[in-house]
């Protein structure tokens, strides 16, 4: 990723661009969607605070009242003589009116305790035990409570110092009950009250069209609620010393708040949606804006491209291609702001001069290189004239006549074609022709000790190059390698290399002889002149100018000696020379 990152153009004026308008729409979409979020959470901490207090008032009242009923059961055991009676030991009679005495007092009780569902006195020495309550219960119902009740006074009779300070739960008859028994020696007295009863109230309270109240254990399971919400998945203990979000996707906001009279609680489960219907008007505007936004950046870049970034990208891209030499570029009228239509005529005025500059600069180039190129050409024209009029003297003093003849044949066809070199190119062929006419002579100057083999391929002796460029190779093999007591053989060969992007043609020139010297290949390979004993050494770097004269980087000259000695030197010029465009 690092490697991406540094590859974008941070310093080019698109990039900054669109981080400018980034920096710009994203703080401010980050501003709007905390203001959205602050205001979401204020909502929440609003609607839970009312809805707390009112759990707390309720669950202060419904305190207050199981402490009430606490109150009468202990004065039950402690003022009334029929409830006293049940726990001594009386006679039948006697224990079926204190028995029928209790039951009216409870009936009665009950009309004044609307919150409890019923009472209950048990005597341990009778094994019996009479209950009032409220509503109607069937029959099983009302023998499953009888039984729940028996069993629980059972269970605490036999617990020695027993304490029963809370009330329990306890289900019976196929409901959940607030159960509370205390005893008095072998006389117990009971209350209990449906879950349903407890959260009667509260069955008008705002939770929302899926909301509900809530009474659970102190585990959190459900006993009872106003609303079924058992498919929502809410945990419910999570406390409830502030209000927290739970169910899918945090759906529902749950206050409550525990009781002390008991191991239950009071919860209200309020569905979000419900919650920010009342929203300011501020937070919805600014869900609004924040769409908005987020639909303006894609149109905003869209327009910054089209207006700005396009013309400059394609400015940029003439500017390249004009970078590499392409001065035929021109940035084509489109429509853009006027200050990019300026530049783009601008530039495209200035490209006109420069390539009309450019032309007139190329003709001055020109007309050097040729001037240079015939310099050159009159720099190898001298070369061979000193040792052919030697030659020449030595067979007159002894009188050979033939080979007299014969050499001088040969240096009337050298000289004319030295005389018609101004040519910039000329075929392989006349060349080769040329060549074979000097070494014929220097054949004949050295007939025992050099000898000389020409191996070109018929197909490549119409390839054009420079005149009297291979004679120059040749001629320094002469200079440098033949000598009169030693054998010297001189091979030239051509051949074509066709799997190039351009057929190229590589003429090789090798000899026998000790090669070149390590500073002599050091200047040639460095394209320095190169000075011997005998002065300047320019024959070879005459032909690396005209070379690069004539085709620019499209040939090349590579010398270097041969295992186990002897002189190479390779001429690589393209196999089609377009001479009228060198020119």
């Amino acid at each position: 990723m690092l490697r991406h990152l540094r590859s974008i153009p941070w310093n080019s004026m698109t990039v900054k661009l669109v981080l400018g308008l980034l920096s710009i729409t994203v703080p401010l979409i980050a501003l709007l969607l905390y203001n959205n979020s602050y205001s979401v959470n204020v909502v929440h901490s609003q609607v839970a605070a009312s809805n707390k207090n009112l759990i707390d008032i309720y669950m202060n009242q419904i305190d207050a009242q199981f402490t009430e009923v606490e109150r009468h059961l202990a004065g039950l055991t402690a003022t009334d003589l029929n409830v006293q009676y049940m726990g001594d030991s009386i006679s039948e009679d006697d224990y079926v009116l204190a028995r029928t005495a209790v039951y009216r007092k409870l009936t009665s009780d009950l009309s004044i305790y609307p919150y409890v569902d019923g009472f209950y006195v048990y005597s341990i020495a009778r094994h019996d035990g009479v209950e009032a309550y409220k509503g109607a219960l069937s029959y099983p119902q009302l023998t499953d409570i009888r039984q729940v009740l028996r069993d629980k006074v059972g269970e605490l009779s036999q617990k020695s110092q027993y304490q029963n300070i809370q009330w329990k739960i306890q289900q019976m008859g196929g409901e959940n009950y607030l159960v509370r028994l205390m005893h008095d020696g072998d006389l117990y007295v009971g209350a209990w009250v449906k879950t349903s009863t407890v959260l009667q109230p509260l069955k008008g309270m705002r939770t929302g069209a899926t909301g509900a109240v809530l009474l659970v254990d102190g585990q959190g399971h459900n006993l009872y609620s106003t609303r079924d919400i058992s498919n929502k998945h809410l945990n419910l203990s999570g406390g409830f010393q502030s209000y927290y979000l739970s169910g899918q996707e945090d759906k529902y906001l749950i206050v409550g708040e525990a009781s002390s009279k008991g191991s239950f609680s009071l919860i209200a489960a309020i569905p979000d949606e419900s919650i920010l219907e009342n929203l300011p008007y501020l937070t919805k505007a600014s869900t609004v804006v924040i769409l908005l936004a987020l639909l303006m950046l894609p149109l905003s870049f869209f327009i910054l491209r089209k207006v700005i970034l396009l013309p400059l990208s394609k400015m940029v891209s003439a500017m390249r291609m004009m970078g590499k030499g392409n001065l035929n570029i021109r940035i084509d009228a489109v429509q853009a702001p006027d200050e990019i239509l300026l530049v783009n005529r601008t530039f495209n005025t200035m490209i006109s001069q420069i390539e009309e500059l450019k032309i007139h600069v190329y003709e001055e180039q020109i007309s050097k290189q040729r001037a240079e190129l015939k310099h050159l050409q009159l720099q190898i024209n001298p070369h061979f004239f000193m040792n052919s009029l030697n030659i020449l003297y030595n067979l007159a003093q002894v009188r050979k006549f033939e080979p007299i003849q014969e050499m001088t044949m040969h240096l009337v066809h050298y000289f004319r074609y030295m005389f018609q070199s101004h040519q910039s190119l000329v075929l392989l062929k006349d060349e080769l022709l040329h060549i074979r006419h000097y070494l014929r002579i220097q054949q004949m100057r050295f007939p025992d000790t050099f000898s000389c083999e020409i191996a070109i391929p018929p197909y490549l002796e119409s390839t054009a190059i420079p005149p009297l460029m291979i004679l120059t190779v040749v001629e320094n093999s002469v200079k440098y390698a033949v000598k009169p007591v030693e054998p010297i053989k001189l091979v030239i060969e051509a051949e074509l290399d066709d799997l190039a992007e351009e057929p190229m043609v590589c003429i090789t020139v090798r000899d026998t002889g000790e090669g070149y010297s390590d500073a002599a290949l050091s200047r040639l390979h460095d394209g320095e002149m190169y000075e011997d004993e005998n002065g300047e050494h320019i024959g070879l770097w005459n032909i690396r100018e005209r070379l690069k004269l004539q085709y620019g980087d499209n040939a090349w000259m590579d010398c270097y000696n041969d295992d186990p000695h002897g002189a190479v030197t390779e001429i690589v010029v393209p196999l089609y020379a377009n001479q009228e465009h060198k020119e």
